[in-house]
């Protein structure tokens, strides 16, 4: 029976998190909590379903707010509860009430790509994840002569880059100056900005995984009038020079979408190596909702 999450099934939830973190090919968009309490509260501002078996919840669903519409988190089933995941996805659409739904999954997780697809939702494009040692990546950090580092970056020209330089991120673009002093005041961020005279070259973003000992390229953009002279290879290096002051962050990790193919030589060229893909679907709204 699919019924909505209550407050008591967090444990069987928190067990089937579980299991998809034991294998990378499990992974769906899905809850960070690994908490009961924190799993109870993070729930709250989305709508979740679960899938009785005869020994507790066996699978789970959500939907919450996303971008223009909605993003699905999970399914996650066990094994013997796959063949339902297509009525549990469906019924957790409903929720949507025809706005756009995402959902996100790796690569080899058949078994919900399968479902996703009965359900209507279609592959949007495939997100590949490269990491290398820090030490790979350093030994080119250098700034070119007449060029200059800087860890700001005015609001204006932060949003000028990324909307040249990137389709896929538009909620960026939407931060007001509060939202972006806030993002960048984190300490867990770092921006690396490349300057030459009094133009911006580009820029690195950084965010830092200490516990996990790694650093995520989290987005490299190149002034389009600046590409083609090697930029991407200097940012990157010196984003990785970044990360290497944190005596605790060991490795890097970028991503680049299939249609990115500038990006893929550039990781390929440096060293990186091809550890996880991750697909996103999508269900076009409906355009009378």
């Amino acid at each position: 029976m699919i019924r909505p999450m209550q407050a008591t099934d967090a444990p069987d939830v928190l067990a089937l998190l579980n299991w998809m973190d034991d294998a990378p090919e499990r992974e769906v968009f899905a809850p960070d909590s690994r908490d009961a309490r924190e799993l109870q509260l993070e729930c709250e501002d989305n709508t979740c379903f679960v899938l009785d078996g005869e020994e507790g919840v066996v699978a789970y669903c959500a939907i919450g707010p996303f971008r223009d519409g909605m993003v699905l988190e999970g399914p996650i089933s066990e094994p013997e509860a796959a063949g339902a995941l297509t009525t549990l996805v469906t019924r957790a659409i409903e929720e949507a009430e025809g706005l756009p739904v995402y959902a996100f999954c790796a690569r080899d997780n058949l078994a919900v790509r399968d479902a996703l697809e009965r359900a209507g939702l279609n592959p949007l494009h495939t997100t590949d994840f490269y990491s290398a040692p820090l030490e790979k990546l350093t030994s080119r950090a250098r700034v070119p002569d007449g060029h200059s580092l800087a860890r700001r970056l005015p609001i204006e020209e932060y949003r000028a880059l990324y909307r040249d330089s990137e389709d896929a991120w538009a909620g960026r673009l939407d931060w007001g100056p509060e939202q972006y002093d806030a993002h960048f005041a984190r300490d867990d961020v770092r921006l690396v900005v490349l300057r030459r005279e009094d133009r911006t070259i580009g820029f690195a973003e950084l965010e830092l995984h200490p516990d996990d000992a790694r650093a995520d390229l989290t987005y490299l953009a190149v002034h389009p009038a600046e590409r083609g002279q090697g930029y991407g290879r200097v940012l990157l290096a010196l984003a990785a020079a970044e990360a290497d002051t944190h005596p605790e962050i060991r490795t890097m990790r970028v991503r680049a979408h299939d249609h990115m193919r500038a990006a893929r030589a550039l990781y390929a060229h440096a060293g990186l190596t091809h550890c996880r893909s991750v697909m996103t679907y999508l269900k076009e709204g409906d355009e009378e909702a």
